[in-house]
């Protein structure tokens, strides 16, 4: 892995150290990160998940914006579609994180309106419950099924709430928040302006269709600005960091 942009003489770069110097501070609410993957012309899946568009040094990056993180925000239908579990933090960085004031293991955060997902699924980890963000409104028999296994957060009165939602991990402690999508999620808080920081790799790949793109939702009014902080290079594969503007 080489950073090209700005150039550095380092032809091999410490992805987790460099990923973990990065600035991410808000004083209103958390900081957000968005990470997503998409091939060369914006398909963001093959056969309804992305690893098949990932290689090692995507794997890397995903890995170092995991262990910044204080929560991973994540829709419930991308959980179930992925098959997400508890995060896999090595030791060594629980240590890192727990001496910097931060959980060892980053929270996740499901967002459902539906409280759909089932409470067996494995990402409900009796060591480590995830927070459910719901609404008032959310079916009281699912509300009580999933209170078993994670911590509800009600963000709104008929429907999630995204800049309430961020307000209550806010309250919680969490200062920088990485969003894995999917793209209604993602488009929703984009529509919101709620995202500071997009890392975007880009796979060499090209998919044809007309399958999704890394944020799903309306037209906004206006174009929101980013600003380019950093281009990685690993083999074929591209990995940017912008933040907003």
């Amino acid at each position: 892995m080489r950073q090209i942009f700005p150039a550095a003489p380092d032809d091999d770069v410490d992805v987790r150290a460099l990923y973990a110097s990065d600035e991410r501070a808000r004083p209103d609410r958390p900081w957000v990160t968005m990470n997503m993957i998409s091939s060369v012309d914006g398909g963001i899946s093959i056969d309804g998940v992305s690893g098949g568009l990932g290689g090692p040094g995507d794997k890397a990056v995903f890995s170092a914006l995991r262990g910044m993180a204080d929560v991973i925000l994540v829709a419930s239908g991308t959980v179930i579609a992925e098959n997400y579990r508890k995060p896999q933090t090595p030791e060594s960085l629980q240590t890192v994180r727990a001496a910097s004031g931060q959980d060892p293991i980053p929270r996740i955060a499901i967002v459902s309106n539906s409280l759909s997902i089932a409470p067996d699924h494995r990402v409900f980890d009796s060591d480590h419950r995830p927070l459910m963000i719901t609404h008032r409104g959310a079916d009281a028999e699912r509300r009580q099924a999933l209170a078993e296994v994670a911590d509800l957060v009600d963000a709104g009165d008929d429907a999630v709430d995204l800049r309430s939602a961020l307000d209550a991990l806010y309250a919680l402690g969490a200062r920088t928040v990485l969003c894995e999508g999917g793209p209604s999620l993602n488009g929703a808080l984009v529509a919101e302006d709620l995202v500071d920081e997009v890392c975007l790799s880009f796979s060499p790949i090209l998919l044809g269709g007309d399958g999704p793109r890394i944020t799903r939702g309306p037209e906004l009014p206006g174009a929101l600005t980013l600003s380019l902080q950093r281009v990685l290079q690993d083999e074929n594969f591209l990995f940017f960091r912008y933040v907003r503007r």
